[in-house]
């Protein structure tokens, strides 16, 4: 019984974390990962074990959004060559640092973010297209190859700076910019810091089967919500979570 009952906990904690973060943009980690510690699990194993389980959120919120959008292979091509180094990066650094202060920092950033975002009624309601040229483009990857690192080695809340990057810097609105990280920080961002984390330490695999049940399914429904609802539905989540995440970051590391 025990294990049935650790088994749903992980399903509820995990279906209810994909779907909010599958609204937001990203912020799957908010209650995933301190769960996965918790429930008793070392940090590197419970960092590794998240990473795979997000993988399935990007599958379960891919499934829907791919019916209702088409993305841009010039943004798709932008976050992957410029994110993934970052994040294969982070992914090596984070099982030697501490990461204490930085947790503070990030916890401090994506409070800013909801902040920002509130004080903001108009941001990423309706989509603008800025900063397509060259150098525009070139600085938008160089972020999003620091945001990579983060992603690799502070998992929570990552992909909202990947999706108020997009609507702040190229003009997405919420709605776009979530579908973007959710494919493609979901599968293949996080696909990569699960596998380098993979080889480096322990993923928990008896543990996998409920997380990633409750990702597969979160994440289509905080996709289909997101769809059908609009983006002033998801640029309330996104504030929401952002606040949460960030002072949860902060508590944690305090």
């Amino acid at each position: 019984m025990e294990g049935i009952s650790e088994q749903l906990a992980l399903f509820v904690i995990s279906l209810i974390a994909n779907l909010l973060s599958a609204l937001a943009g990203g912020g799957a980690g908010l209650l995933q990962l301190p769960a996965l510690l918790f429930l008793g699990l070392p940090f590197s194993v419970a960092l590794a074990t998240h990473k795979v389980a997000s993988v399935f959120l990007g599958i379960g919120a891919t499934t829907r959004h791919l019916r209702s959008a088409k993305l841009n292979l010039r943004f798709v091509s932008i976050i992957l060559v410029f994110g993934l180094p970052g994040v294969i990066l982070g992914a090596n650094l984070i099982l030697q640092l501490d990461d204490r202060l930085a947790q503070i920092a990030l916890g401090v950033l994506t409070l800013g973010l909801g902040v920002y975002s509130g004080l903001k009624p108009e941001l990423g309601k309706v989509s603008l297209a800025k900063h397509q040229n060259l150098p525009g483009l070139l600085f938008g990857g160089m972020v999003l190859f620091l945001i990579g690192v983060l992603n690799g080695s502070l998992t929570s809340g990552t992909g909202l700076f990947v999706t108020i990057w997009l609507i702040a810097w190229f003009g997405f609105d919420y709605k776009t910019a979530v579908a973007y990280t959710l494919v493609l920080v979901g599968i293949f961002w996080n696909g990569s810091g699960a596998w380098t984390l993979g080889l480096q330490g322990q993923i928990e695999w008896s543990w996998l089967p409920a997380l990633i049940l409750g990702s597969l399914i979160g994440g289509y429904l905080g996709a289909h919500f997101s769809i059908v609802r609009g983006n002033q539905l998801v640029k309330r989540s996104f504030e929401v979570v952002t606040v949460l995440v960030g002072v949860a970051l902060i508590a944690k590391a305090i």
